[in-house]
């Protein structure tokens, strides 16, 4: 049974390479899409936000692994 544990971690490796890059993204996409439903004034600026803050958690996530 330790083979399909295998496969599977494998599987998941192969499109998550940093779980906590993933986790960020997928944070930040519920974050802008809340924040556009509620503020009426940031629906002009979201792709401008979605794309900072995208760049900021990819120089986060670039440091953090050049640190290692």
């Amino acid at each position: 049974m330790t083979w399909v544990k295998t496969i599977l971690s494998e599987l998941f490796g192969l499109f998550v390479d940093d779980g906590n890059f993933a986790v960020a993204i997928l944070l930040w996409i519920g974050a802008v899409w809340f924040l556009s439903l509620n503020i009426l004034d940031l629906v002009r600026w979201n792709g401008v936000v979605f794309f900072c803050g995208l760049a900021l958690i990819l120089i986060e996530s670039t440091i953090r692994r050049a640190r290692r």
